[in-house]
């Protein structure tokens, strides 16, 4: 029999990397939140690569941190290395990636969570959801607790009918041999809700001790401090280094004989896994003609011997993967301590999502990370942000909060899942983004804080210190664009030393700054401060003059996009009443029904022609609507 066990704002399901932030958001709003995990010592887990950051993915955790959220804070705490990657490129792909100490992080992060007023955390296993008058009231768990709450959300990351694949072995099972669940997946589906299966995969870990550094290549991090949030002041110096190797033809030889033994192509593996991060039987079958892999020697943490083989991940069976590591330079000798393995897992369609992350058949009811079909912490952590804000938004009887492709990569990111789909595990990638250069990582403060302030995830103080920033940055531009470089002899002589050519006239800071080999530091020698200037503010103005006519084309495609943005499709609008569209896009615009003419002009097979019928139809104003 079942038992009232309390009654809550919001329930969060999980508390992986998109569970912690959903939770956080909402509690930090003033929703009571009771978050509900298998395992408690599994919150902010990392049972894939330990790491944060990355191309597209470091610029989110930024976003993350603009917004008020917990990863950019929780990994500068955490992490054994620090690296920028593509400083030689422009700033439009920067990104931060660091190296986590994987058992300190999820402590650090679960202690977060205990300190934060307004969270109960409790390990339990959700399998049914209570539905009352077709709209999501609540959660019963494995025990017959049943938990009331105005909204939930589901971030049940792999667990979902879990099942780890090693060689011909298989077993129902969440990642890293956890409880997998299986009731909530199948309640899910008698919902009504459109599931796919997909799969994603790990290396072997190896012990460090029996690893040869000598035949590797050292990568080590960066000796200027850095962190993710805005707010780190102390930076963690003492650093830990990965090492490189690469794979040898042996190594292919290996996987070459033994792919009748892969599940991967046995057929034993039915779910789709990610083109962008895929498994080195697949790597080896693909890319044939290339005669070796890099492979990265990531230690997992400082007080631990295990080393994340990142490059090798597999579902090999157990003899092969030994055979396979021998054959790698520096490895000859090494113990696996860990065997690689595929997990395939149940996931949402996303299209059956608001922007909101709310899901469209079931009110109240928000799904976030994996579960909607993405891949990696970040795309997790990312949505996770966004539906703890509209969860806890909704039981507190506020407005949602929906972020534009413009506005971030979180937005690219959900707009992606709930208009087009994804028929593999959804990677962000720089290329996703039209709006690249206005989605830096250096500018994810200027973007997103006030957003976050308005939510009541920033504080006052830091809003306070956002605003000095600000109006530095216009303060300086407008210094440098007053101030006249004369042409004297001294001048002349220091832009000569520069390469660059001399000057026939005055010219302005501004003006001199975009030359190629002129720079923030080279012009202010030139034209120096009355005061310093701190770094971000001077890094800040200096990609804003450098690329300024980029950023004002960009800026334009945005004001037009906005236009689109704001023609709203209403709510339950009838698309058989509309004539001349064609039959995908009709099915298409009636599966996603779009809040917007933009949104609509994204969905794969809607064609320019059928929004032009549609855009006719909305003028027109006689809009018939489906009766509920």
């Amino acid at each position: 029999m079942g038992y009232e066990a309390g009654q809550y704002d919001v329930i969060v399901i999980g508390a992986g990397h998109a569970g912690v932030e959903a939770a956080l958001a909402s509690a930090r709003q003033g929703a009571k939140t009771l978050v509900l995990t298998i395992n408690l010592d599994m919150v902010a887990f990392m049972p894939c690569n330990p790491s944060v950051g990355g191309p597209a993915k470091g610029i989110v955790v930024r976003e993350i941190d603009a917004l008020g959220g917990e990863m950019a804070r929780n990994i500068d705490k955490t992490h054994i290395q620090m690296r920028m990657l593509n400083t030689g490129k422009g700033p439009a792909v920067r990104a931060l990636r660091a190296q986590a100490d994987k058992f300190q992080y999820q402590h650090e992060m679960k202690r977060t969570l205990e300190k934060t007023p307004n969270v109960t955390l409790l390990q339990g296993i959700a399998e049914r959801l209570i539905i009352e008058d077709g709209e999501c009231r609540g959660v019963i768990t494995q025990t017959g607790a049943e938990y009331k709450a105005k909204t939930v959300v589901l971030t049940t990351g792999t667990y979902l009918r879990g099942r780890i694949i090693l060689g011909d072995l298989s077993y129902s099972s969440g990642p890293n041999n956890q409880q997998p669940s299986i009731k909530l997946s199948e309640h899910l589906e008698e919902l009504g809700f459109d599931l796919v299966r997909f799969k994603t995969g790990t290396p072997p870990r190896v012990s460090s001790d029996s690893i040869d550094y000598s035949k590797t290549e050292i990568q080590p991090g960066d000796s200027v401090p850095r962190a993710f949030s805005y707010e780190t002041v102390e930076y963690i110096t003492d650093q830990l280094p990965c090492w490189l190797t690469y794979t040898s033809p042996e190594t292919h030889e290996i996987i070459d004989s033994n792919l009748h033994r892969s599940p991967m192509y046995s057929g034993m593996i039915k779910g789709t896994g990610p083109r962008y991060c895929p498994s080195i039987e697949d790597k080896v079958v693909r890319f044939n003609d290339k005669p070796r892999h890099q492979i990265f020697l990531e230690p997992e943490g400082r007080n631990t011997q295990e080393v994340y083989v990142q490059g090798l991940s597999t579902s090999l069976p157990e003899d092969v993967q030994q055979r396979m590591l021998a054959t790698i330079p520096g490895l000859e000798n090494v113990q696996m301590m860990r065997a690689g393995y595929a997990i395939e897992y149940d996931a949402i369609v996303p299209t059956q999502l608001w922007p909101t992350l709310e899901t469209k058949k079931i009110p109240n009811l928000f799904t976030a990370g994996q579960i909607n079909g993405t891949s990696g912490y970040e795309e997790a952590a990312g949505q996770g942000i966004m539906a703890g804000i509209n969860a806890g938004r909704k039981a507190l009887g506020k407005e949602e909060v929906i972020l534009s492709r413009s506005d971030a990569y979180i937005g690219v990111l959900i707009d992606d899942l709930v208009t087009k789909g994804t028929n593999e595990p959804y990677r962000l990638l720089t290329s996703r983004a039209e709006y690249r250069l206005l989605l830096r990582h250096d500018n994810a403060d200027l973007r997103l804080t006030e957003i976050g302030h308005e939510i009541g995830l920033i504080s006052d103080e830091r809003f306070e210190a956002f605003k000095k920033k600000k109006a530095a940055i216009e303060a300086e531009k407008k210094r440098l664009w007053s101030v006249i470089i004369k042409p004297t002899a001294e001048n002349q002589e220091y832009i000569r030393s520069l390469g660059g050519s001399e000057l026939k006239d005055g010219v302005r800071g501004t003006d001199l700054m975009k030359r190629p080999e002129m720079n923030y530091e080279t012009v202010t020698k030139l034209a120096p401060a009355d005061s310093p200037v701190p770094q971000d503010v001077a890094e800040q103005v200096e990609i804003q003059v450098k690329y300024e006519g980029y950023i004002e084309k960009s800026l334009q495609q945005v004001e037009k996009l906005k236009k689109m943005e704001n023609k709203k499709i209403p709510d339950r609008i009838d698309y058989d009443a509309i004539k001349g569209i064609a039959t995908e896009a009709r099915q298409k615009l009636k599966e996603v029904r779009p809040l917007s003419v933009a949104q609509a002009s994204r969905i794969s097979g809607v064609n320019p022609a059928d929004i032009s019928i549609l855009l006719v139809y909305l003028e027109q104003g006689r809009i018939a609507k489906v009766a509920e």
